[in-house]
C-alpha cells in the first residue's frame, strides 16, 4: 500500500460522518473557532473536539495560535489528492456514459426507422 493510498484511506475515512463533513464545509469558508463550529450542532464542545481531532490527523484541518484564541483552518491538500484519484476514473465514465448515448441514439433511429414504414408519406 503507497502513502497515496493510506492518505486516501484516512481522508474516505474522515470524511466519511456527515458532521464532519459539515465541519469541513464550514471551513471551507474561512478559519473558525471550535465554538463556531460546533453553533449549528447539538453537540457538546468536547464531541465537536472529537471530529476535529479526526480531521486533523487526516490532515484536512489545521489549528493555529492567536494568543487564546485556535482558530481552525482546512487543509486543502488531501481534497485534492482525493479529487487526483477520481480523475483517474472520470474518463472511464466518460466512455461509459459516451455509449450509452450512442446506444440511445441507435435506439432512437430504429424507432424512428420502424415508425416511417409504418406510415408512408405522399
Amino acid at each position: 500500500m503507497t502513502q497515496q493510498t493510506d492518505q486516501l484511506s484516512a481522508t474516505f475515512a474522515a470524511l466519511a460522518d456527515p458532521t464532519r463533513r459539515a465541519i469541513v464545509a464550514r471551513l471551507a469558508e474561512g478559519e473558525a473557532t471550535v465554538g463556531e463550529l460546533a453553533a449549528p450542532f447539538d453537540l457538546s464542545l468536547p464531541a465537536v473536539s472529537k471530529h476535529l481531532k479526526v480531521l486533523q490527523r487526516a490532515g484536512l484541518v489545521e489549528q493555529g495560535r492567536q494568543a487564546q484564541w485556535r482558530p481552525c483552518r482546512l487543509n486543502p491538500e488531501p481534497l485534492r489528492d482525493v479529487q487526483g484519484w477520481l480523475d483517474r476514473y472520470r474518463e472511464f465514465l466518460g466512455e461509459r456514459y459516451d455509449r450509452l448515448d450512442e446506444y440511445l441514439r441507435e435506439l432512437q433511429d430504429t424507432g424512428k426507422e420502424q415508425h416511417d414504414a409504418g406510415h408512408p408519406t405522399g
